[in-house]
């Protein structure tokens, strides 16, 4: 590249334009502070905090002075804004708070939390609030800012002083959000937080928010009838919102009384009788206890109040499509894609009304209508192959699908595996085979594609190709836990060469600890060696996780042969109740009842 020599004069003018700019830009945060009232810092578009703290209306603050700036603290300001600029907010907060901590001056502060905020950084935020209230002792926001920070560390010994002091000078915390940032708490820290909250509760009896906090902590530690009383001794003092309706509803829902659920909120929507939410909220409660035409009705009553409630049109098609009114459905489904409002969910759950009246023409049309990309996409191209497989237009299944895909190899290996599963469950197992024959020889070594083979091997009972497959992904890929598991369960259980099954286990739990259907197989090995001790811890893992039929099956056995027959009858039983006539359960029974009957005989 040749270079003019006017270069280093272009790029000099570009930076000392941006110097000047930014130097303009850090004047005006600094004389903002000399016009203006100073932000609160929930309301920063760009901060983390809640909207949580206000202060009572007073007259306009008189004028701040800023102190006379070095020359280094005026370029640490400018450098600050630079970086801001160019989008590196972590850098502009760590110039902003060394020259926050350096100055003292408010509207660097200001600045520096704003950056702390964006960047998340606690640390920051921690000693600048401890600046701030240093600075402007009576506003209450610093203190605020610090009583979040303490609280989300776990530190309420720290944070409760805090909030009382948001409280003294006059300002307000929204308690209730606060909770609300608690839910994740352990039960010990909740407990703790709820503790330390008392003396808040006496010295402020008259805070609605803090009684409305305490009841939801209680709640959220799953003490309901604390919660409940807690609620109504402040009841005398809480004005009642729909947010106090929503929290009794949900207090009793989780208590087991529905039906008092439902009699609170019925009442609070007649108090409220236009709050979106608490309709809403009733409606989903009548779905939850099968009242479907009460929910339609509140549905009903939504739009009526606001057309464009498009949740509540989407919520009432899915409930006509439930109780199978269907032409009620489609309507609703139709007058949503019309408005391009949930589009490609309304075109999914049409397809499906469609599909459950045997159009099944229409339904395959509205599923390849879903965009690629969203929720129900794949899903979607699921049921039209499906469908179209069923109707016989198999070419033309498989032509839309390469359509789709064409370009994306990842998603048409994926509609090929799916397209292989779905003619096998149709019966076309010749048809699967050739569509993954041709399709390797497209996209050889595709480990996903050999799976995929692997699965039409095993319904032939191709135990020599099963393995072949099975041994190309390993060797492609010596990580792949699934096709360690899969060939090591299928030599112990269906070959005698266990000490070779338990070695590709052993390395499948390896790369896969945890999961029960490796450790259900690795049991069979062991099982399968004699090993029946450790086969029983094992399996015992496995069921604990997964208590499927098949681990099901396999513990009665191992505790069979251990001479722990009532052990094992029981868990059978146990399996049938849950799966009558599972036929892994009834074979493994039936086949040691009879051996043992035999071996009696003899």
């Amino acid at each position: 590249m040749i270079f003019s020599r006017k270069q280093p004069l272009a790029e000099k003018a570009c930076a000392t334009e941006a110097f000047r700019l930014a130097a303009f830009a850090f004047f005006a945060v600094l004389a903002s502070c000399t016009s203006l009232p100073k932000p609160e810092i929930m309301a920063q578009p760009e901060s983390s905090l809640p909207d949580l703290v206000s202060e009572p209306a007073s007259e306009a603050e008189p004028n701040q002075e800023y102190g006379a700036f070095t020359e280094e603290q005026l370029y640490r300001a400018i450098v600050g804004e630079l970086e801001a600029n160019s989008g590196d907010i972590a850098a502009a907060g760590d110039s902003y708070l060394d020259l926050a901590l350096g100055t003292k001056d408010l509207g660097v502060i200001l600045r520096a939390v704003q950056f702390a905020s964006i960047a998340n950084d606690t640390n920051a935020l921690l000693q600048l609030g401890l600046v701030w209230a240093s600075v402007d002792p009576t506003d209450p926001q610093p203190q605020l800012l610090l009583a979040i920070e303490y609280l989300e560390a776990g530190a309420f010994d720290r944070a409760i002083p805090r909030m009382a002091r948001v409280l003294e000078l006059g300002g307000s915390i929204d308690f209730s959000a606060l909770s609300s940032r608690t839910g994740q708490l352990n039960p010990q820290s909740r407990a703790q937080l709820i503790k330390a909250l008392e003396p808040l509760l006496t010295q402020f009896p008259d805070d609605d928010s803090l009684a409305l906090a305490q009841v939801q902590l209680l709640a959220q530690s799953g003490e309901y009838d604390a919660a409940l009383t807690a609620l109504d001794t402040a009841r005398a003092q809480v004005t009642q919102t729909a947010g106090t309706v929503l929290l009794e509803t949900q207090i009793l829902q989780n208590m087991g009384r529905a039906d008092d659920a439902a009699r609170v909120m019925r009442a609070g929507v007649k108090v409220f009788d236009t709050d979106p939410i608490l309709r809403a909220s009733l409606a989903r409660l009548y779905i939850s206890q099968d009242k479907f035409d009460d929910a339609l009705g509140q549905y009903a009553i939504l739009i009526a109040q606001d057309a464009e409630n498009w949740e509540a049109v989407y919520a009432k098609a899915l409930v006509h499509l439930e109780i199978e009114e269907y032409g009620e459905a489609e309507s609703l489904f139709q007058r949503l894609i019309d408005s391009g409002e949930r589009v490609d969910e309304s075109r999914y759950y049409l397809a499906t009304s469609f599909e459950r009246q045997g159009q099944l023409e229409r339904a395959i049309d509205n599923y390849r209508l879903v965009s690629i990309g969203t929720n129900n996409f794949l899903g979607a191209q699921q049921q039209a192959t499906r469908l179209s497989i069923a109707l016989g237009a198999v070419d033309a299944a498989h032509d839309w699908l390469q359509r789709v895909s064409r370009g994306q190899p990842r998603l048409e290996v994926l509609f090929i595996n799916m397209e292989a599963q779905l003619l096998q469950q149709a019966g076309l197992p010749a048809k699967a085979k050739q569509l993954l024959d041709r399709s390797l020889n497209r996209y050889p070594g595709e480990v996903d594609l050999l799976f995929a083979r692997v699965i039409y091997f095993d319904s032939i009972k191709d135990l020599a190709s099963s393995e072949a497959d099975l041994r190309s992904i390993i060797t492609i890929k010596p990580d792949d836990a699934r096709a360690l598991n899969h060939l090591g369960y299928m030599l112990a259980d269906q070959t005698t060469r266990y000490e070779e099954a338990l070695t590709l286990l052993e390395s499948a739990i390896a790369l896969n600890p945890g999961d029960p259907a490796t450790t259900d197989s690795l049991a069979w090995a062991q099982y399968k060696l004699g090993r029946y001790e450790e086969a029983l811890q094992n399996i015992r893992r496995a069921f604990a996780v997964f208590p499927d039929p098949e681990v099901a099956s396999h513990m009665g056995e191992i505790l069979w042969m251990m001479g722990r027959r009532d052990e094992a009858l029981a868990v059978w039983q146990r399996a049938l109740e849950g799966a009558p006539d599972d036929p892994l359960v009834t074979e493994a029974m039936q086949r040691l009842q009879t051996q043992a009957s035999e071996d009696e005989s003899e």
